[in-house]
């Protein structure tokens, strides 16, 4: 990009976010969650603005606990008939609790970090009267706490941000990064780490996926998403094993985002992508009554090729994917709820031959450049818990089956004087039967978590030359307890132990054990403006499954089999907030020890590697009731075995990331029911590399985007997205193969405007 580009980029950016700044009232307060500084306000239990009318109970908790990401528990028949309090103003979100319920006849309770049970009580007559302590006093803000390092993805976030895919849910967040510009082969790395070295749960279901390298690790439709919680780096015990470099957790949608009390409706979005064509449309219809509720989400898209910045048609980059989930559930009056869910996303469409490499020049004239890839995953969970928990109650019980499957043809070289190659079917699955059952307990000064919880990971390889498996079993305890000693300092520290047994392709089998611990804690160095944070890790995670597409019978284990896999990590930060100003910063270090990373040669089924990612985060916001503007900062060093990473060596370990800026805003104009905003991703060449690889070259991306909402016609929503303002031509970072010549890397879309109409019924 010209030095006159990169200063046009600047001026339009500060300009458009300068807009935004300049829409903000001139008291302006900490914004509502998804902004700037929302969610870290209520998490934090620090204040923040809202706006809710008097309305409907059901609808106004709705709310509450979009904007705060509390956890209400209560049954529907309490909610039903009764109407809530407005609440306006800056505030906690428990005082803001107290007020919505004022002369309800409804009272809560604190039942942990973040997580409340509603109750009925005596008619009040306002605020005030609505918090039931009982025999246990626990300041709501103390215990809203997350954790030193989490990032979440609100409901709120999504809406705003309009994902298309996993690459959409996570932008403007520097430290995240996913590669390939295809869904179907898209990584997500944090801090520079790839998921799989992340405990992934769906639903609280474990997610194993590891199966060809040349496609993703989780394929996930964000129609469906309804949060996405990252721990970078320190994770709690509670996040379930393997959560070597911290953790990522999914949740889904079910009928009760939609309905607040008993009904039917139905949903429908239709997206239209002017860069290939592409067409995308969601259906779903809903349910509740009499504690039973229900929800069946549909989705299709369907689309040609995109052209990147350059005006190239990208070869494999067809839209062909079809989705789908359902979930039904049923809760008793007294609060028990049981839960099952099904949900299905299928991709099926020619693809660059290796899924997230562009080309590779130097390859034998006969391999084609696309060929056709099936990937297919799938989840089925089970879970109980109770939406009116007590301080010795608070249960919750997971079993699910995950699996992925990737199908595609291995090619042959031709035998003369035949030009033409042969080939014949290659298929590679991997799957994790899991489950856990754990309580929450609620005593003086904070909460405890305990539980077990067990995996039985499979991987398998098969076609007609060969078949090979490998298979791993874990069971383990854990314990975390989040803590509040006094008002301003608030403790999490865990403990879990675990028990594997892993098998190797030849039979072989070996037990191997191990624990992890972890503590971190904030301390508001000046209450509701300064906040100091760290934590450390330490995590075991046992002897990972190789990949599906490499695994070999004839490998060597030797006498002792692969060594188990550790993990340290280490983070501490401040955070300042006033008047809805925002400024924060993190250091942080992550260090996996052993890390597997086999390959197909006999010889490498214990190849392992140490991994380091360190650097920090810097970031500032400034948000206002209806609207945010903030940027934020991240410099990242990864290396692998003291040797810068690069993408090859690091497969199903790490990527290399350098510095990354992300701007980003968004402003709502209420009277007309009108939102726009803008975010821009400037990405710094990256010259830390190994002898002999090219550096990774910088870009620069601005997306812009108007939504305008229509209640008066069924909430017709009506959006306009313009991605890749300047059509810039570039790799997601994150994206393998950049550090080689030899390598054309898969590129993402060039300038596209995307038409969205969504409508509930």
């Amino acid at each position: 990009m010209t030095t006159a580009r990169r200063l046009a980029v600047a001026l339009m950016v500060s300009t458009a976010l300068g807009v935004l700044a300049f829409a903000a009232p001139a008291a302006a307060q900490p914004g509502p969650a998804g902004t700037a500084n929302g969610n870290a306000a209520a998490n934090a239990g620090g204040p923040v603005a809202f706006a809710l009318p008097a309305q409907p109970l059901q609808a106004a908790l709705d709310a509450f606990i979009r904007q705060t990401g509390w956890q209400i528990g209560y049954p529907s028949a309490l909610a039903e008939g009764r109407s809530s309090r407005a609440v306006t103003g800056t505030m906690t979100p428990a005082q803001a609790l107290d007020t919505l319920l004022g002369g309800t006849g409804v009272g809560f309770r604190m039942t942990g970090p973040g997580t409340a049970t509603l109750i009925p009580a005596p008619a009040a007559s306002g605020p005030g009267s609505a918090v039931l302590l009982g025999p246990v006093a626990v300041s709501a803000s103390a215990l809203n706490w997350s954790g030193v390092s989490q990032t979440t993805v609100t409901q709120e976030d999504l809406d705003r941000k309009n994902p298309s895919d996993i690459r959409d849910v996570f932008s403007g967040e520097p430290g995240i990064r996913v590669g390939s510009a295809l869904p179907m082969s898209q990584k997500v790395y944090v801090n520079g780490i790839e998921e799989t070295n992340l405990a992934v749960t769906i639903d609280g279901s474990r997610q194993n996926n590891k199966v060809f390298h040349h496609n993703g690790t989780t394929l996930i439709d964000p129609a469906f998403l309804k949060v996405a919680r990252v721990d970078a780096g320190v994770a709690p015990a509670d996040a379930g094993p393997g959560a070597l470099a911290g953790s990522i957790a999914y949740e889904m949608k079910d009928a009760r985002d939609f309905l607040s009390g008993d009904g039917v409706g139905a949903y429908v979005k239709s997206s239209f992508n002017t860069n290939g064509s592409a067409l995308t449309t969601g259906v779903s219809g809903y349910g509740r009554q009499g504690g039973f509720d229900g929800l069946a989400y549909l989705t299709y898209g369907k689309g040609g090729k995109f052209e990147d910045g350059s005006g190239r048609k990208v070869d494999g980059s067809e839209t062909d994917m079809l989705s789908g989930l359902f979930k039904g559930g049923f809760e008793t009056t007294s609060g028990n709820r049981l839960q099952i869910s099904y949900e299905r996303i299928h991709d099926d469409a020619p693809r660059p031959f290796r899924a997230n490499v562009g080309f590779i020049t130097g390859r034998p004239a006969w391999e084609p450049r696309v060929r056709d890839y099936q990937m297919d995953r799938q989840n089925v969970i089970l879970t109980y818990s109770t939406t009116q928990p007590t301080d010795l109650w608070n249960p919750k019980v997971v079993l699910g089956y995950g699996r992925t499957d990737v199908k595609t043809p291995i090619y042959l070289r031709p035998v003369a004087p035949s030009t033409v190659p042969g080939s014949y079917p290659g298929e590679g699955g991997t799957s994790s039967f899991n489950g856990k059952a754990e309580n929450t307990f609620t005593f003086g000064i904070g909460t405890l978590t305990a539980g077990a919880d067990f995996y039985v990971d499979r991987g398998n390889y098969e076609d007609q030359t060969m078949s090979s498996r490998e298979r791993a079993g874990n069971t383990g305890l854990y314990a975390q307890a989040r803590l509040t000693p006094f008002e301003r300092l608030r403790l999490s520290l865990g403990l879990r132990g675990d028990r594997q047994v892993f098998s190797g392709t030849t039979g072989q089998e070996w037990t191997n054990s191990g624990v992890s611990h972890n503590i971190s804690g904030e301390f508001d160095l000046i209450p509701q403006h300064l906040t100091a944070k760290a934590g450390y890790s330490h995590a075991w995670a046992g002897i990972p499954l190789a990949e599906n597409f490499i695994l070999n019978p004839a490998w060597r284990y030797g006498a002792g089999g692969p060594e188990p896999v550790t993990a340290d990590n280490l983070t501490a930060g401040l955070e300042a907030r006033y008047q809805g100003f925002t400024v924060e910063g993190r250091v942080f270090q992550t260090k996996l020890d052993d890390a597997r990373a086999a390959r197909f040669a006999v010889a490498s089924a214990t190849l392992a590697r140490d991994v380091k990612s360190k650097g920090y985060e810097l970031g500032a916001g400034y948000a206002w009731d209806d609207g945010f503007v903030r940027a934020k900062y991240a410099d990242i060093d990864v290396t692998i075995d003291g040797l810068p990473a690069d993408s090859d060596t690091g497969t199903y370990l790490a990527t290399p990331m350098g510095k990354i800026i992300t701007l980003g805003g968004a402003h709502t104009v209420r009277n007309w029911n009108l939102t726009f905003g803008a975010d821009v991703e400037f990405v710094l060449d990256h010259d830390k590399v190994q002898a002999g690889q090219q550096s990774l070259k910088g870009y620069e991306v601005v997306n812009l985007f108007v939504e305008h909402r229509l209640p008066q016609f069924s909430n017709l929503t009506l959006r306009a997205d313009v991605r890749n303002l300047f059509d810039a031509s570039y790799a997601d970072r994150a994206t393998y193969g950049q550090e080689f010549g030899t390598v054309t890397p898969l590129h993402q879309p060039g300038r596209a405007f995307l038409l969205s109409a969504s409508a509930r019924f």
